[in-house]
Protein backbone atom coordinates (compact mmCIF):
# COMPACT_ATOMS: atom_id res chain seq x y z
CA UNK A 1 0.00 0.00 0.00
CA UNK A 2 3.08 2.12 0.64
CA UNK A 3 3.48 5.32 -1.86
CA UNK A 4 7.01 6.75 -2.38
CA UNK A 5 5.49 10.51 -3.01
CA UNK A 6 4.40 10.85 0.44
CA UNK A 7 6.26 12.47 3.05
CA UNK A 8 7.48 10.20 5.62
CA UNK A 9 5.02 10.29 8.50
CA UNK A 10 2.29 10.04 6.03
CA UNK A 11 3.99 7.24 3.80
CA UNK A 12 4.37 5.00 7.15
CA UNK A 13 0.91 5.53 7.84
CA UNK A 14 0.28 4.10 4.10
CA UNK A 15 2.07 1.24 5.22
CA UNK A 16 -0.64 -1.30 5.59
CA UNK A 17 -3.98 -1.98 6.95
CA UNK A 18 -3.53 -1.26 10.65
CA UNK A 19 -1.62 1.80 9.98
CA UNK A 20 -3.60 3.67 7.83
CA UNK A 21 -6.99 2.53 9.79
CA UNK A 22 -4.63 4.11 13.10
CA UNK A 23 -3.54 7.17 10.78
CA UNK A 24 -7.33 7.76 10.04
CA UNK A 25 -8.66 7.25 13.28
CA UNK A 26 -6.20 9.69 15.32
CA UNK A 27 -7.32 12.47 13.01
CA UNK A 28 -8.68 15.19 15.16
CA UNK A 29 -12.68 14.57 15.73
CA UNK A 30 -15.16 17.50 13.83
CA UNK A 31 -16.68 19.81 15.93
CA UNK A 32 -20.18 19.01 14.66
CA UNK A 33 -22.02 22.20 16.19
CA UNK A 34 -18.50 24.13 15.66
CA UNK A 35 -18.43 23.57 11.88
CA UNK A 36 -22.65 23.97 11.23
CA UNK A 37 -22.08 27.47 12.84
CA UNK A 38 -19.38 28.53 11.06
CA UNK A 39 -20.75 27.39 7.66
CA UNK A 40 -24.06 28.94 8.90
CA UNK A 41 -22.18 32.17 9.81
CA UNK A 42 -19.97 32.75 6.28
CA UNK A 43 -23.28 31.54 4.24
CA UNK A 44 -24.65 35.30 5.75
CA UNK A 45 -21.91 37.52 4.06
CA UNK A 46 -22.85 40.13 1.83
CA UNK A 47 -21.11 40.72 -1.64
CA UNK A 48 -20.96 44.27 -2.69
CA UNK A 49 -22.30 44.77 -6.63
CA UNK A 50 -19.13 45.18 -8.07
CA UNK A 51 -17.48 42.04 -6.39
CA UNK A 52 -20.74 40.16 -7.30
CA UNK A 53 -20.15 40.18 -11.24
CA UNK A 54 -16.57 39.25 -10.14
CA UNK A 55 -18.08 36.35 -8.02
CA UNK A 56 -20.52 35.22 -10.76
CA UNK A 57 -17.80 35.08 -13.05
CA UNK A 58 -15.85 33.33 -11.26
CA UNK A 59 -18.34 30.85 -10.09
CA UNK A 60 -19.20 30.07 -13.97
CA UNK A 61 -15.78 29.30 -14.63
CA UNK A 62 -15.58 26.90 -11.87
CA UNK A 63 -18.93 24.85 -13.50
CA UNK A 64 -18.48 21.42 -14.40
CA UNK A 65 -22.08 21.04 -16.67
CA UNK A 66 -22.82 17.82 -16.56
CA UNK A 67 -25.34 15.36 -17.93
CA UNK A 68 -25.70 12.05 -16.49
CA UNK A 69 -28.73 10.13 -17.44
CA UNK A 70 -29.86 7.19 -18.97
CA UNK A 71 -31.70 8.80 -21.33
CA UNK A 72 -28.67 11.11 -22.33
CA UNK A 73 -27.79 10.95 -26.54
CA UNK A 74 -25.00 12.39 -28.50
CA UNK A 75 -27.47 15.32 -29.78
CA UNK A 76 -27.77 16.30 -25.93
CA UNK A 77 -24.02 16.45 -25.12
CA UNK A 78 -23.06 17.91 -28.63
CA UNK A 79 -25.82 21.04 -26.72
CA UNK A 80 -24.13 20.61 -23.93
CA UNK A 81 -20.82 21.20 -25.16
CA UNK A 82 -22.12 24.23 -27.66
CA UNK A 83 -23.70 25.71 -24.07
CA UNK A 84 -20.06 25.42 -22.52
CA UNK A 85 -18.12 27.36 -25.48
CA UNK A 86 -20.85 29.98 -25.33
CA UNK A 87 -22.89 30.02 -21.84
CA UNK A 88 -24.73 33.34 -23.19
CA UNK A 89 -24.43 33.60 -26.80
CA UNK A 90 -25.50 37.43 -26.50
CA UNK A 91 -22.72 38.38 -24.35
CA UNK A 92 -19.62 36.97 -25.80
CA UNK A 93 -17.29 38.25 -22.32
CA UNK A 94 -19.24 35.74 -20.62
CA UNK A 95 -16.74 33.22 -19.22
CA UNK A 96 -16.55 29.27 -20.27
CA UNK A 97 -17.18 26.44 -18.00
CA UNK A 98 -14.61 24.47 -16.57
CA UNK A 99 -15.68 20.70 -17.95
CA UNK A 100 -18.45 18.95 -19.68
CA UNK A 101 -19.02 15.94 -17.81
CA UNK A 102 -20.74 12.98 -19.25
CA UNK A 103 -20.58 8.99 -19.54
CA UNK A 104 -17.71 7.04 -20.61
CA UNK A 105 -19.43 5.83 -23.97
CA UNK A 106 -20.39 9.88 -24.53
CA UNK A 107 -16.67 10.86 -24.04
CA UNK A 108 -15.55 10.52 -27.75
CA UNK A 109 -18.90 13.08 -28.72
CA UNK A 110 -18.42 15.47 -25.47
CA UNK A 111 -13.89 15.77 -26.99
CA UNK A 112 -15.00 16.07 -30.73
CA UNK A 113 -17.20 18.96 -30.00
CA UNK A 114 -15.20 20.90 -27.51
CA UNK A 115 -12.19 20.47 -29.37
CA UNK A 116 -9.95 23.33 -29.61
CA UNK A 117 -11.62 25.47 -26.77
CA UNK A 118 -9.34 23.89 -23.44
CA UNK A 119 -12.76 23.37 -21.94
CA UNK A 120 -12.07 19.54 -19.87
CA UNK A 121 -14.14 16.42 -20.36
CA UNK A 122 -14.87 14.76 -17.69
CA UNK A 123 -16.19 11.69 -17.17
CA UNK A 124 -17.94 9.26 -14.04
CA UNK A 125 -16.84 6.24 -13.86
CA UNK A 126 -16.19 3.09 -11.66
CA UNK A 127 -19.62 1.69 -12.04
CA UNK A 128 -20.81 5.27 -11.00
CA UNK A 129 -23.19 6.08 -9.42
CA UNK A 130 -23.41 2.90 -6.84
CA UNK A 131 -19.62 1.68 -7.56
CA UNK A 132 -21.16 -1.88 -6.86
CA UNK A 133 -19.21 -3.58 -9.08
CA UNK A 134 -15.67 -5.47 -9.58
CA UNK A 135 -12.14 -3.95 -10.30
CA UNK A 136 -11.69 -5.43 -13.42
CA UNK A 137 -15.17 -3.70 -14.75
CA UNK A 138 -14.38 -0.52 -12.68
CA UNK A 139 -11.21 0.01 -14.33
CA UNK A 140 -12.35 -1.36 -18.02
CA UNK A 141 -15.02 1.90 -17.41
CA UNK A 142 -12.17 4.12 -16.84
CA UNK A 143 -10.09 2.76 -19.64
CA UNK A 144 -13.42 3.25 -22.02
CA UNK A 145 -12.91 7.13 -20.34
CA UNK A 146 -9.71 8.05 -20.75
CA UNK A 147 -9.09 6.32 -24.42
CA UNK A 148 -11.94 8.01 -25.99
CA UNK A 149 -10.05 11.36 -24.86
CA UNK A 150 -11.49 12.02 -21.19
CA UNK A 151 -9.27 14.86 -19.63
CA UNK A 152 -10.71 13.87 -16.09
CA UNK A 153 -11.84 11.25 -14.26
CA UNK A 154 -14.70 11.15 -11.46
CA UNK A 155 -14.32 7.90 -9.12
CA UNK A 156 -16.75 6.67 -6.83
CA UNK A 157 -15.58 4.88 -3.63
CA UNK A 158 -16.51 1.68 -2.02
CA UNK A 159 -18.61 3.33 0.30
CA UNK A 160 -19.56 0.23 1.77
CA UNK A 161 -16.06 -0.76 1.98
CA UNK A 162 -14.96 2.07 3.81
CA UNK A 163 -17.91 1.75 6.19
CA UNK A 164 -17.14 -1.64 7.54
CA UNK A 165 -13.55 0.13 8.03
CA UNK A 166 -11.90 -2.02 4.89
CA UNK A 167 -9.90 1.08 4.55
CA UNK A 168 -6.87 -0.66 2.62
CA UNK A 169 -9.39 -1.86 0.19
CA UNK A 170 -10.56 1.38 -0.88
CA UNK A 171 -7.49 2.65 -0.76
CA UNK A 172 -6.12 0.31 -3.45
CA UNK A 173 -8.65 0.93 -5.70
CA UNK A 174 -7.98 4.75 -5.77
CA UNK A 175 -4.31 4.22 -7.02
CA UNK A 176 -5.25 1.44 -9.17
CA UNK A 177 -7.80 4.18 -10.90
CA UNK A 178 -5.16 6.72 -10.84
CA UNK A 179 -2.26 4.80 -12.50
CA UNK A 180 -5.67 3.52 -15.01
CA UNK A 181 -6.19 7.64 -15.44
CA UNK A 182 -2.75 8.55 -16.83
CA UNK A 183 -2.36 11.83 -17.36
CA UNK A 184 -5.88 12.60 -16.79
CA UNK A 185 -6.92 14.30 -13.38
CA UNK A 186 -8.98 11.87 -10.71
CA UNK A 187 -11.81 13.33 -8.86
CA UNK A 188 -12.47 11.01 -5.92
CA UNK A 189 -16.34 10.80 -5.11
CA UNK A 190 -17.12 10.19 -1.30
CA UNK A 191 -21.19 10.82 -1.66
CA UNK A 192 -20.62 12.28 1.41
CA UNK A 193 -24.65 11.51 2.08
CA UNK A 194 -23.71 7.87 2.70
CA UNK A 195 -21.07 8.18 5.07
CA UNK A 196 -23.44 9.60 7.99
CA UNK A 197 -20.41 11.51 9.91
CA UNK A 198 -18.47 14.80 9.69
CA UNK A 199 -15.42 12.63 11.17
CA UNK A 200 -15.96 10.18 8.29
CA UNK A 201 -16.14 13.04 6.05
CA UNK A 202 -12.72 13.63 7.46
CA UNK A 203 -11.58 9.92 6.95
CA UNK A 204 -12.48 9.77 3.67
CA UNK A 205 -11.11 12.77 2.53
CA UNK A 206 -7.32 12.10 3.78
CA UNK A 207 -7.78 8.47 2.22
CA UNK A 208 -8.42 9.96 -1.03
CA UNK A 209 -5.57 12.73 -0.54
CA UNK A 210 -3.10 9.84 0.61
CA UNK A 211 -4.48 7.46 -2.26
CA UNK A 212 -3.54 9.97 -5.03
CA UNK A 213 -7.09 12.06 -5.39
CA UNK A 214 -6.42 14.90 -7.57
CA UNK A 215 -9.62 16.23 -6.16
CA UNK A 216 -12.24 15.29 -3.64
CA UNK A 217 -15.73 15.46 -4.64
CA UNK A 218 -18.75 15.39 -2.24
CA UNK A 219 -21.26 13.48 -4.26
CA UNK A 220 -23.03 11.68 -7.32
CA UNK A 221 -26.18 14.02 -7.53
CA UNK A 222 -27.91 11.05 -7.11
CA UNK A 223 -28.38 10.62 -3.12
CA UNK A 224 -29.82 12.94 -0.69
CA UNK A 225 -28.54 14.59 1.02
CA UNK A 226 -25.68 15.68 -1.47
CA UNK A 227 -23.22 18.35 -1.16
CA UNK A 228 -23.57 20.88 1.91
CA UNK A 229 -21.99 23.87 3.19
CA UNK A 230 -20.50 22.14 6.36
CA UNK A 231 -19.64 19.02 4.84
CA UNK A 232 -17.66 21.00 1.99
CA UNK A 233 -15.98 23.17 5.04
CA UNK A 234 -14.62 20.05 6.63
CA UNK A 235 -13.27 18.97 2.77
CA UNK A 236 -11.98 22.30 2.34
CA UNK A 237 -9.74 21.75 5.89
CA UNK A 238 -8.98 18.21 4.71
CA UNK A 239 -7.00 20.38 1.72
CA UNK A 240 -5.68 23.15 3.14
CA UNK A 241 -4.38 20.47 5.80
CA UNK A 242 -2.76 18.42 3.16
CA UNK A 243 -1.34 21.23 1.77
CA UNK A 244 0.20 22.11 4.89
CA UNK A 245 1.97 18.82 5.59
CA UNK A 246 2.89 18.11 1.71
CA UNK A 247 3.24 21.34 -0.22
CA UNK A 248 0.76 20.16 -2.73
CA UNK A 249 -2.49 21.59 -4.06
CA UNK A 250 -5.46 19.41 -4.17
CA UNK A 251 -9.23 20.30 -5.01
CA UNK A 252 -12.42 20.24 -4.04
CA UNK A 253 -15.78 19.94 -6.09
CA UNK A 254 -19.30 19.90 -3.85
CA UNK A 255 -21.69 18.12 -6.37
CA UNK A 256 -25.71 18.31 -5.98
CA UNK A 257 -28.38 20.94 -4.81
CA UNK A 258 -26.34 23.71 -5.48
CA UNK A 259 -29.00 25.97 -7.66
CA UNK A 260 -28.85 29.29 -7.34
CA UNK A 261 -26.00 32.23 -7.36
CA UNK A 262 -26.58 32.69 -3.92
CA UNK A 263 -25.88 29.09 -2.96
CA UNK A 264 -22.80 29.56 -5.47
CA UNK A 265 -21.32 32.70 -3.43
CA UNK A 266 -21.81 31.47 -0.28
CA UNK A 267 -19.69 28.24 -1.44
CA UNK A 268 -16.66 30.82 -2.21
CA UNK A 269 -16.78 32.32 0.73
CA UNK A 270 -16.52 29.21 2.35
CA UNK A 271 -13.30 28.70 -0.07
CA UNK A 272 -11.65 31.73 0.47
CA UNK A 273 -12.18 31.80 4.71
CA UNK A 274 -11.68 27.98 5.30
CA UNK A 275 -9.39 27.04 2.78
CA UNK A 276 -7.65 30.41 1.14
CA UNK A 277 -7.85 32.90 -1.99
CA UNK A 278 -5.45 30.31 -4.11
CA UNK A 279 -7.90 27.90 -3.91
CA UNK A 280 -10.47 30.23 -5.92
CA UNK A 281 -9.28 29.12 -9.33
CA UNK A 282 -11.10 26.34 -11.66
CA UNK A 283 -7.87 23.82 -11.08
CA UNK A 284 -9.02 23.86 -7.27
CA UNK A 285 -12.64 24.11 -7.12
CA UNK A 286 -15.74 23.35 -9.12
CA UNK A 287 -19.64 22.89 -8.83
CA UNK A 288 -20.84 19.68 -10.20
CA UNK A 289 -23.88 21.43 -11.67
CA UNK A 290 -26.23 22.34 -14.53
CA UNK A 291 -29.54 24.03 -13.28
CA UNK A 292 -26.97 26.75 -11.44
CA UNK A 293 -25.18 27.98 -14.79
CA UNK A 294 -28.76 28.99 -15.26
CA UNK A 295 -29.00 31.32 -12.55
CA UNK A 296 -25.40 32.54 -12.75
CA UNK A 297 -25.92 33.58 -16.39
CA UNK A 298 -29.40 35.27 -15.29
CA UNK A 299 -28.20 36.80 -12.09
CA UNK A 300 -25.34 38.32 -14.43
CA UNK A 301 -27.61 39.55 -16.68
CA UNK A 302 -29.02 41.44 -14.18
CA UNK A 303 -25.39 43.37 -12.48
CA UNK A 304 -24.82 44.24 -16.11
CA UNK A 305 -28.24 45.57 -17.04
CA UNK A 306 -29.21 46.84 -14.20
CA UNK A 307 -32.69 44.75 -14.42
CA UNK A 308 -33.84 40.75 -13.87
CA UNK A 309 -33.59 38.89 -17.24
CA UNK A 310 -36.27 36.14 -17.22
CA UNK A 311 -35.44 32.79 -18.19
CA UNK A 312 -36.20 33.71 -21.73
CA UNK A 313 -33.30 34.56 -22.25
CA UNK A 314 -30.92 32.27 -21.21
CA UNK A 315 -31.12 28.23 -22.49
CA UNK A 316 -32.28 26.06 -19.84
CA UNK A 317 -31.32 22.43 -19.35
Amino acid sequence: MATPTLPAELSDATSDERSLRRFLHGLPGVDQVGVEQRAAGLGTRSIKKGSKLQAIDTAISMVDLTTLEGADTHGKVRALAAKARRPDPERPDTPRVAAVCVYPDLVATAVEALAGTGIGVASVATAFPSGRSSREVKLADVALAVHSGATEVDMVIDRGAFLEGRYGQVFDEIQAVKAACGDAHLKVILETGELATYDNVRRASWLALLAGGDFIKTSTGKVSPAATLPVTHVMLQAVRDWYTTTGELRGVKPAGGIRTTKDAIRYLVAVHEVAGPDWLTPSLFRFGASSLLNDLLLQRRTQLDGHYSGPDYVTVD
